[in-house]
């Protein structure tokens, strides 16, 4: 189950994909041409994404993480290939007749469980994919498709090819620490290299002294490939909005939606309508906190690059937090072993470190997961966690092998990955990882972990394949986790001394969790209206106008000259009309933490209820039965508001 990636080259991602694609070939047409009964026609369409799943994860996802880049252009051409073809498969009109002969049979009409989902979930894409049009219609629809592909391709492409930064002297990087400093590539005449990837930026903007300097890197940052990624995403809404007048959609976010627990934006717009009014007191009150600080360093009002720079400001000034004194503690070896403890304990997990890993990297870790006390591997997971040269720019996890029940006995191993970009260790320092890094870290685990711990007997349902906007959810409960001091206590420790971090330190930094909350949450919620703009009306868009009017909420002057749409990958990335569900899960996720809150945060009781109830089940059901099945209850809104301050 485990790939040898040491071996890979562009030719065996290219050969690998085609024979994937060549067996697919042969389960679709057996599904066409065999009796229509649900082994013979649906049990080989799970074959086929299993086939088509692990060809993404053995070959194309080399597109995200290989350090040769002729490995990550062929890997970016199986993928353009991979999900060309599968895009392809439900407008074929042979397996469209097939399912619906098989959905006429009494056997249809006596399936249970899963398997009735399944067949319904796939005639709903058949539906979706325009079988009911006429055959001109179809076409066009399928075309769009197909460009919509291409173009998505390549929008990241570009974005993982972008290079940038900004060759600065010492004096120019006051502020910043002399380990940040260290750790910068040399440029000419004895200058730094602040680059555009996140462990360079992100310190960069919260923390050096010069305003103009912060300027011009935050126009740097939101300009990323946008002379290439600006007509991509222009051609890509309106390919979109041409979708949804041939399904007689009213808009795209309909017809993206439809699939989603929202079920259609006007339920997105009263959610944000419920949040606004309360945020934008809050965020306004901030502002002002903000000005009388910001009134002894410049003149006029607070800008984008003031605003992550001033709450650094705020946190040390009122909560005597400084991020590198927090990150002291918080080593990235130790987080990844409190996480483990954390989840090991409360999930009923042991994690094995693999040494023999066969990664595409050296700096790629391998780890198995056991259930607790016993010998059979459950899952695997690759992590790889530092930035280089042409790497996926983010923090996200992919699957690269799904879980399902095997023919005959037995369930497929799941193999998953977690990608992200903090700071290198060197010779002198470990990789140590503010506090926001480490949150980051817990999320992306969230999302690991609801992939291994899978139950689910199809691919189709297994793992995180659940509604698009609750798939966030297993990781925003995870983050609660990382702010509560019994648990930071236990790993947190400081990489020279082996300290524990001190109790009045994370008192302090727990008490200024919630410092600007309002800015940063409008911050969601302008990216949400920004996604919203683009795809929630009839009518062809200015994406100009479209982001000028979106940033409104943050309360913030516009940064003239910046299209920041053109480097936020999420709009080209599958959330599309999907965004808001950042925010929507995190709805959710409280919900369910508010469980561990009230009877144990680290109860295994309530931990093998919420992975048996939600973890294990992935999208064999509605989310929100897997929400009433773990509360007990309808699910609420009073934790999320609650911890708004908006209750």
């Amino acid at each position: 189950m485990l790939n040898d990636y040491t071996t890979i080259t562009a030719d065996a991602v290219t050969n690998l994909t085609e024979e994937a694609l060549a067996v697919a070939d042969g389960l679709v047409e057996a599904a066409t041409t065999a009796e229509p009964t649900y082994a013979g026609v649906m049990g080989r369409l799970d074959e086929v994404a299993d086939v088509t799943s692990r060809a993404y994860g053995h070959g194309a996802f080399m597109a995200r993480v290989h350090p040769d880049a002729d490995v990550r252009a062929a890997g970016l051409e199986a993928e353009e290939r991979l999900t060309k073809w599968g895009n392809d498969l439900v407008f074929r009109r042979d397996l469209f007749e097939a399912v619906s002969q098989l959905a006429a049979t009494e056997e249809a009409q006596s399936l249970e469980g899963t398997q009735r989902r399944l067949l319904e979930f796939t005639l709903r894409d058949f539906r979706r994919a325009g079988h009911q049009l006429d055959e001109v219609a179809r076409k066009e629809l399928q075309r769009l498709r197909t460009r919509l592909v291409e173009l998505e391709v390549e929008f990241g492409r570009n974005l993982d090819e972008f290079e940038d930064g900004m060759d600065l002297t010492r004096e120019q990087l006051a502020g910043l620490s002399d380990e940040y400093v260290a750790r910068l590539k040399p440029a000419h005449d004895g200058r730094y290299r602040v680059s555009m990837e996140y462990p360079d930026y992100i310190p960069f903007i919260q923390m050096a002294e010069d305003r103009d300097l912060r300027r011009q890197m935050q126009f740097k940052f939101w300009n990323r490939a946008a002379l290439k990624n600006k007509p991509l995403l222009e051609e890509a809404v309106e390919i979109r909005r041409n979708i949804a007048d041939l399904l007689e959609e009213p808009t795209w976010a309909h017809h993206a939606m439809e699939v989603k627990m929202a079920g259609a934006p006007e339920r997105v717009e009263e959610f944000y309508e419920s949040l606004v009014p309360g945020l934008t007191v809050m965020a306004s009150a901030e502002l002002e906190v903000m000005a009388e600080l910001a009134a002894d360093e410049f003149d006029g009002p607070i800008a984008s690059w003031d605003t992550n720079y001033l709450d650094t400001q705020l946190r040390r000034r009122d909560f005597g937090i400084d991020p590198d004194e927090v990150a002291a503690y918080f080593p990235l070896e130790r987080v990844v072993e409190g996480m483990f403890d954390l989840t090991g304990a409360v999930f009923g997990i042991d994690y094995e470190r693999i040494e023999n890993t066969a990664a595409w990297h050296p700096d790629v870790h391998l780890y198995a997961l056991r259930n607790r006390g016993q010998d059979d591997v459950i899952a695997y997971f690759y992590a790889d966690l530092f930035p280089r040269e042409g790497k996926y720019g983010h923090a996200a996890a992919f699957p690269i092998v799904y879980g399902r029940t095997l023919e005959g006995d037995g369930y497929q191993t799941p193999v998953a990955a977690i990608v992200a970009n903090f700071t290198k260790p060197t010779a002198d320092s470990p990789s140590l990882l503010k506090h926001d890094e480490a949150l980051t870290l817990f999320h992306e685990f969230g999302h690991i972990l609801h992939f291994c711990l899978t139950t689910v007997e199809e691919v189709r349902f297994s793992g995180f394949d659940t509604e698009w906007d609750f798939v966030e959810a297993p990781s925003q409960i995870m983050e609660n986790w990382m702010w509560e001091p019994d648990v930071l206590q236990r790993f947190a420790r400081h990489h020279r001394t082996d300290e524990a971090i001190p109790a009045d330190l994370v008192t302090r930094l727990v008490a200024a969790r919630d410092l600007n909350e309002g800015l940063f949450t409008m911050r969601q919620v302008f990216l949400g209206k920004l996604d919203l703009g683009m795809h929630a009306t009839a009518n062809p868009v200015d994406l100009d106008e479209v982001y000028r009017s979106a940033y409104e909420y943050t309360l913030l002057p516009f940064h003239d000259g910046t299209f920041f749409p053109a480097s936020f990958g999420h709009l080209m990335g599958g959330y599309d009309a999907g965004y808001y569900g950042y925010l929507w899960a995190r709805v959710y996720g409280d919900d369910m933490f508010s469980v561990f809150a009230n009877e144990g945060i680290t109860s295994p009781a309530v931990g093998n209820r919420y992975r048996n109830e939600v973890l294990a089940t992935g999208g064999s059901r509605d989310a929100m039965d897997h929400l009433r099945a773990f509360l007990g209850r309808e699910p609420s809104s009073d934790a999320f508001l609650e911890k708004l301050g908006l209750d």
